[in-house]
């Protein structure tokens, strides 16, 4: 007589004990139904496929079948086929929801990567055991504490030049609240960019920044100054922070990372090689990325203020500033340039004054007493020297005004 040979899962084996239990009256079928947690009338037809077919008719009617929710091969094929093709460098996720938006092919994260690997297209990576650091909740409200950082990066893949992004991202919810391409990590690119900021949402109350140079004076010699751009977000009433580690502002530094996958391949599918072009379509991408992975705050309340300064002002703020102590002659040097105060009257007052020059980005200059803007000239001793004639030399050379000037033979 030959044996048959019944392959049952820890499942099934429970069932048969527990149904053999109930043919044998040690239990009702009540409590046979109870244990195996489904119905009576589940637990009847079960007893009988005992009776009829032995230990056999336990065993799932579906082994060995395919699943009704599994896809196709052809299916399959495609997305595969678009991985390798236009989407050989997107991590699951991303491939995940690109596939879903642009060619309407709708599988599970978890499916795609295991698809991934068995065609090598992506590889697990080990997680890495790193230093534990104390945790740091959250701010309460939106705008009360925004994350700010730089990071160079090769974003356009050599189709364009290299450059920065600046970013500022909001600590209680995660939103990106501000992204600026710029050439380097500048205050000109931390300055526009919080411009920018200042009319989208207002003014935040404090900007949490590393101790990069832009952001903090690190010789100890000249303590207690201050740089442009600290001088100009405490003029605007934000408290500056500086972090002691990376770790600390870790949120505005997983979102570079993110940025450097995600932002980077957006703007590959987009054809965008450039700055110009790129700043002007980073709102399109923030809006995208805030509803992905922003979260709610604590506090249903928007901490921003209002901007109290006009835009006269907020020039003045936004450019590179430096003091001047003015001559008796109401004269001051800048850039081994001499400058001359034009006042109305004799201007006795300013003599010795302290003005504060304001050179904007584009080179523009203004100088200001006590909140108000002079006028003012570059002084120039003369004309350019005349060339004098080889055999007349002339003995004096009039060079403007009641100057002269002896050439010395």
């Amino acid at each position: 007589m030959i044996k048959e040979t019944v392959t049952m899962s820890h499942k099934e084996l429970d069932r048969l004990h527990i149904i053999q239990e109930s043919l044998n009256r040690h239990i009702t079928q009540e409590q046979a139904a109870a244990r195996i947690g489904i119905s009576i009338r589940q637990v009847k037809r079960l007893v009988q496929r005992y009776r009829n077919e032995g230990p056999s008719g336990l065993v799932s009617r579906r082994r060995g079948k395919r699943p009704n929710n599994s896809f196709s091969t052809e299916f399959r094929a495609t997305v595969i086929s678009l991985l390798k093709g236009r989407y050989a460098d997107f991590g699951p996720t991303l491939a995940c929801e690109k596939l879903r938006e642009i060619h309407g092919l709708c599988l599970s994260i978890e499916t795609l990567r295991k698809w991934m690997v068995e065609e090598g297209i992506w590889r697990e990576r080990r997680r890495k055991f790193a230093r534990i650091y104390q945790r740091r909740m959250r701010r309460p409200s939106y705008g009360e504490l925004i994350q700010i950082d730089g990071s160079p990066h090769d974003w356009f893949e050599g189709r364009g030049p290299k450059c920065t992004l600046i970013v500022f991202i909001d600590d209680a919810t995660s939103a990106l609240m501000a992204l600026r391409f710029a050439p380097a990590e500048t205050t000109r690119a931390y300055m526009e960019t919080l411009r920018g900021y200042l009319n989208d949402h207002g003014v935040p109350l404090a900007l949490y920044s590393d101790r990069h140079s832009i952001f903090r004076v690190n010789n100890p010699e000249r303590e207690g100054e201050l740089t442009q751009f600290t001088r100009a977000i405490k003029t605007l009433g934000i408290e500056p922070i500086h972090a002691n580690s990376p770790q600390a502002k870790g949120r505005v530094e997983r979102a570079n990372q993110t940025l450097q996958d995600r932002l980077v391949k957006e703007m590959r599918l987009q054809g965008i090689s450039d700055i110009e072009t790129a700043n002007a379509w980073l709102p399109t991408f923030i809006e995208a990325y805030n509803n992905r992975f922003a979260t709610p705050p604590r506090i249903a309340d928007n901490a921003h203020l209002d901007v109290h300064h006009s835009e006269e002002e907020l020039g003045y703020i936004f450019s590179l500033q430096a003091k001047r102590v003015l001559s008796k002659n109401l004269t001051f040097q800048y850039k081994s340039s001499a400058f001359q105060i034009r006042s109305e009257g004799r201007g006795y007052r300013l003599r010795h004054s302290v003005v504060t020059v304001c050179e904007s980005f584009n080179g523009e200059i203004k100088v200001l007493y006590d909140g108000k803007a002079l006028g003012w000239e570059k002084y120039v001793d003369g004309p350019e020297p005349i060339p004098l004639d080889d055999e007349k030399r002339a003995l004096l050379q009039i060079v403007g005004g009641d100057k002269l000037i002896i050439p010395f033979c």
